[in-house]
């Protein structure tokens, strides 16, 4: 039940529960991958089978479509829903003008997919993830298999001549074999410490043979909507230059908190 939520995924919660306000009968929406957008899936489940919102959902990872069919979102592929209303997604990292780092869950490539195929991007996160410099989280990049020794030797190279603190990488591994992402690509981590010009850094790096995309999202994301501990959240939104704060309840009674595999 909810007062078992630890502060952090009360956090969470509280964070999805006011995104989804967002979601308006008849759209199409991008629903994002992690531990975050897991809330957010669970609560539009909510609306759909307690209210009879109608919505059209469609899935960053097969982890968040296998999630989405479990709580009834019915999904669709990109290709059938060709445009999308909005996208609500976690990250990583995101600094004040609301540009991000993503990918921690391996998901990149396809969340920066249906983001960028949306008219607005919503974030949820908690304040750990608020940074005033894009970098102490890795930076995901996604590079195809072959190659990807000659690549990784390639991308520390550039970086030499870019503006950040570290050149390090290290290919993410799945115990002893290599991550593979849903479209059979591996993932290495950039292990920058300090980002100091994001526009830039993620131009260079998907210029490198065998670089598919990178984590982070630049003038894509619109609002943040940051949940916290004690059940209040802050809505900061890019474009209108507002930032809210509301407190959002957490009922007791919520469907949310029943284990959804049972």
């Amino acid at each position: 039940m909810s007062s078992n939520l630890s502060p952090i995924d009360k956090a969470k919660f509280v964070a999805a529960k006011r995104a989804v306000d967002y979601v308006e009968d008849g759209m199409k929406v991008g629903l994002g991958t992690g531990s975050t957008a897991a809330w957010m899936v669970k609560c539009l489940g909510e609306l759909v089978r307690e209210d009879g919102l109608k919505v059209t959902g469609v899935a960053t990872s097969t982890r968040t479509a296998e999630l989405a069919a479990q709580v009834g979102v019915p999904i669709v592929t990109l290709d059938e829903a060709k445009w999308l209303d909005l996208t609500i997604d976690g990250a990583d990292e995101y600094d004040t003008n609301l540009n991000l780092i993503k990918g921690g869950g391996g998901a990149l490539l396809q969340e920066k997919i249906v983001a960028t195929a949306s008219d607005q991007m919503i974030v949820i996160a908690d304040l750990s993830k608020q940074v005033d410099t894009l970098g102490a989280f890795p930076l995901p990049i996604e590079v195809i298999p072959f190659g990807w020794q000659t690549t990784k030797a390639l991308v520390e190279e550039t970086l030499v001549n870019l503006d950040v603190l570290g050149r390090s990488s290290s290919l993410r591994m799945n115990n002893d074999t290599p991550f593979v992402t849903d479209e059979g690509n591996f993932i290495l981590d950039l292990h920058l410490r300090r980002v100091g010009n994001a526009r830039q850094l993620s131009l260079v790096l998907n210029q490198i043979p065998g670089v598919v995309e990178n984590g982070l999202f630049i003038d894509i994301c619109d609002v943040v909507v940051i949940g916290n501990g004690d059940g209040s959240v802050e809505v900061r939104d890019i474009n209108n230059g507002t930032v809210e704060h509301e407190q959002i309840d957490v009922l007791e009674t919520d469907n949310l908190f029943v284990d959804i595999a049972d």
